[in-house]
C-alpha cells in the first residue's frame, strides 16, 4: 500500500465497508506474526527467513 485509503467517503461520513476490510487485514498480520514468534528452529537460514518474514509483517502493521 503505497498510500493510505481514506476511510471517509466523500460526504465526509465513515466508510463501514473499508473499515471492516483493515480491521480483517490487521487481524491476519496479527495471526500470522504470532505464528512466525511462536516457532521454533535451531536452523540459521529458516530463522532469517522468519525474521525477514516478522519485519515485513510489522512494516504492513504500521502501515494500516
Amino acid at each position: 500500500m503505497a498510500e493510505k485509503e481514506s476511510a471517509l467517503r466523500a460526504d465526509g461520513k465513515p466508510d463501514a465497508a473499508k473499515e471492516a476490510a483493515r480491521a480483517r487485514q490487521r487481524q491476519a498480520l496479527e495471526l500470522q506474526r504470532e505464528r512466525i514468534l511462536d516457532e521454533r528452529t535451531s536452523n540459521p537460514n529458516r530463522r532469517a527467513a522468519l525474521e525477514a518474514a516478522l519485519a515485513d509483517i510489522e512494516s504492513k502493521l504500521a502501515e494500516i
